[in-house]
């Protein structure tokens, strides 16, 4: 209700000053709008568990529920969803003021508007992050204050703010706390945060968050393992320092044993596996120096072909793609992968399944993208065996 009042006030207050501009000028009359504009959608961001970016819920214009961006947004929808014959009478009625009252009622509008203007993303985020550090709040308030700064962190310059509010500190306070709920919003949002931008990353590796996230990822309760992944991904690709720390934290053998263990939660074996080919290929840029040992490790690379077995085919084209990579290391046996990891074996199985799908219109276009893939990775194999394989036309 009173969104629609200060609508309606923003409203009169732009027709006092038209009006007000109209008798300094030669003008004839006011131009009415009836576009909305802005106002035809109004979207607010709320976070969606299995999606690592927050997912706008769009509400119609007409079921109002006091959401504007800006003033002007308020405007827009205040003139589209005005009478236009009222909004007449209203101009004829504001053109009867004497320029003292519309003077007076103007420094009225603006006080008003004054008062109920909305506060600063980094005002709200300052708030939330105080709220985190009172020790006494209840956990149903601590959820909401993590809640909002998910979505306040969203824009880059909000997540560069965070630092500066004390803000990172606080949050990777909260990845200790006892709450698995609130440990695992706390990860989300440093891993939204993070992710492309290399200012709040070396923030929060300087602050030691890595340590903490990789013991996450282990955690029996499988969205806080989930959204600890995103955020030492977020830390760790395309981040050299961070990779470094990643190793120093034991990360890889957390990598090895999401492989290994085939009941893992598959979004889980998803992450680490794609974690892996980003990491092979930071390795494979830096063909100078000495390759990391479990890179080679017989039974790692057993675990990476053995999720080519997988009924998901997402899945089965990220394990192509760390193949792929793991090929063009120096240190990678490919005696190894046929012999111990079977390749050539799962190679062949994949080949037969993607023809199947191949022939469903459904999934034709995938499946040849996929197989296409998976012949690269077997040209490479075959090289790497000293073998010669007819390239199929």
């Amino acid at each position: 209700m009173e969104w629609c009042l200060v609508a309606g006030f923003c409203l009169w207050f732009t027709l006092t000053f038209v009006i007000a501009d109209e008798n300094k000028s030669s003008a004839g009359g006011l131009i009415w709008s009836s576009a909305k504009e802005e106002g035809d959608l109004l979207i607010q961001y709320r976070p969606e568990e299995d999606s690592t970016a927050a997912a706008p819920v769009v509400h119609d214009a007409d079921g109002f529920d006091g959401g504007f961006s800006s003033l002007d947004s308020m405007l827009q929808w205040a003139i589209g969803h005005s009478n236009p014959e009222k909004l007449k009478e209203t101009a004829q009625d504001v053109k009867q003021l004497s320029p003292s009252e519309l003077k007076k009622r103007q420094e009225e509008i603006k006080d008003l508007m004054e008062k109920l203007k909305m506060p600063s993303d980094a005002k709200l985020m300052q708030i939330a992050i105080d709220d985190l550090k009172n020790s006494s709040l209840s956990l149903e308030d601590r959820y909401r204050a993590l809640q909002e700064l998910l979505i306040l962190v969203e824009p880059i310059d909000n997540a560069n703010d965070l630092g500066k509010l004390g803000g990172l500190a606080v949050l990777i306070h909260e990845l200790n706390h006892i709450d698995p709920e609130v440990r695992k919003v706390a990860a989300w949002i440093l891993g939204k945060a993070s992710q492309n931008n290399p200012i709040v990353q070396k923030q929060v590796l300087e602050l030691g968050a890595l340590s903490k996230l990789v013991r996450m990822a282990k955690s029996d309760f499988v969205e806080e393992a989930i959204k600890a992944f995103y955020a030492i991904s977020s830390l760790v690709r395309n981040n050299l320092s961070g990779q470094e720390l990643f190793y120093a934290a034991a990360g890889e053998t957390m990598l090895q044993d999401i492989l290994r263990n085939s009941s893992m939660d598959i979004r889980l074996q998803k992450k680490a596996v794609f974690l892996v080919s980003d990491l092979a290929e930071t390795q494979l840029e830096k063909a100078n120096e000495a390759e990391r040992s479990f890179f080679g490790d017989r039974f790692f690379l057993k675990s990476v072909v053995d999720l080519t077995h997988s009924k998901d085919i997402d899945l089965q084209e990220k394990a192509l793609i760390a193949l792929k990579n793991l090929l063009l290391l120096r240190t990678t046996k490919a005696q190894v992968l046929r012999e111990f990891c079977g390749l050539d074996v799962a190679l062949e199985r994949m080949r037969v399944k993607l023809e199947v799908l191949m022939e469903e219109e459904d999934h034709r276009d995938y499946a040849m993208d996929v197989e296409s893939l998976r012949n690269q990775v077997e040209l490479i194999f075959h090289e790497r065996l000293g073998k010669r394989m007819q390239v199929p036309t």
